[in-house]
């Protein structure tokens, strides 16, 4: 799997941060936690479901308080995506919960990109940042995190929306996401994971996203799945995640090979590596050897984790000539 170039489409920076990191940082900066060591935490991660999981994940974002705390986490994660072949990182962050404690817009994105232009620079590794929202808050707060963000517009390549889906439509941000794409910038939201399909068909015409994380709920509905394959939404999947929360009980029967059977373009992400026992190329092997994927399978998943991104078609042809070198041309290469 590392041979392979791949993008990761769908990772949560904050949940990159390994349980030695949140202990030393806590130390570092005098958080206390409820664990008393890495060990004493991830056997925390036992996890009964999403909620149960934030409340965890929100403990750990306590931790993280300066720019270098930032830049730290960016690193890390993007030095071990290098490892294993990643070649381009979205990375969704929130920063909600972190200005809630006070911690300056600033502090948090200059740290991220200051960790981006270092790794990039010591790894050839393309990162990107994606501000998410939260969706147990208002509307009115993601507007006003998109007002915060502005200063660093030409750093911040599009906006998200994340968390508990119950309760929480895609439709409560509408307007959100109509000021975001006004500002120019890409669009992704969660749907379909512990939401039902009807969350994903809603995340694209109530919000005219571009992108859908997770997506898993939308197999169950066979005209939405052929209205993703015609309109080729990306579905950003996360086996191991899925997997952890009980989207999911068992891989064997995970729906990401009959949606990638029916023209979809699936892409396998790592969402919260830290928390869910694997990266990407974790998630890759996992999600092959229970649904037993050969290479052209696996090969494909590669390729739409690239056109899927949102990085320009020019950026992406020493790529795609890399995984098609036959192909005279990027859309060749894309389709094949």
């Amino acid at each position: 799997m590392t041979a392979l170039p791949k993008a990761e489409l769908h990772v949560h920076l904050e949940g990159t941060l390994e349980p030695e990191d949140m202990v030393r940082f806590a130390a570092r900066n005098g958080v206390g936690l409820p664990w008393r060591s890495p060990e004493e935490l991830r056997a925390a991660y036992a996890f009964t479901g999403l909620e149960n999981f934030l409340s965890v994940y929100f403990q750990g974002c306590r931790v993280l308080c300066t720019r270098e705390d930032f830049r730290e986490l960016t690193v890390a994660y993007l030095q071990r995506a290098a490892g294993q072949g990643v070649r381009r990182a979205e990375m969704l962050f929130g920063p909600q919960a972190f200005l809630d404690r006070g911690i300056p817009i600033g502090e948090q994105v200059g740290g991220i990109v200051d960790g981006i232009d270092e790794v990039r620079e010591t790894h050839g590794i393309d990162g990107a940042l994606l501000v998410s929202a939260h969706r147990h808050r208002s509307e009115g707060d993601a507007l006003e995190l998109l007002e915060l963000v502005r200063p660093w517009r030409e750093r911040v390549l599009g906006i998200g929306l994340g968390g508990a889906e119950r309760g929480n439509p895609p439709a409560k941000f509408a307007r959100y996401f109509d000021a975001a794409c006004a500002e120019g910038y890409r669009t992704t939201c969660h749907a379909g994971e512990e939401g039902p399909a009807a969350y994903v068909t809603e995340a694209l015409d109530a919000c005219h996203v571009e992108r859908i994380d997770h997506g898993y709920a939308a197999a169950e509905n066979p005209d939405l799945v052929a209205r993703l394959a015609d309109e080729q939404v990306t579905l950003t999947m996360c086996p191991l995640s899925n997997l952890r929360l009980h989207v999911t009980d068992d891989l064997t029967t995970y729906p990401l090979r009959r949606l990638l059977d029916a023209g979809v373009p699936v892409t396998v992400n790592s969402d919260d590596p830290a928390y869910f026992g694997g990266y990407v190329n974790e998630n890759y092997q996992a999600v092959t050897d229970a649904l037993d994927l050969t290479e052209a399978e696996v090969t494909t998943l590669v390729r739409n984790s690239f056109s899927g991104s949102f990085a320009h078609a020019e950026e992406l042809r020493d790529v795609f000539e890399e995984l098609c070198p036959k192909a005279s041309d990027v859309s060749r290469c894309v389709g094949s």
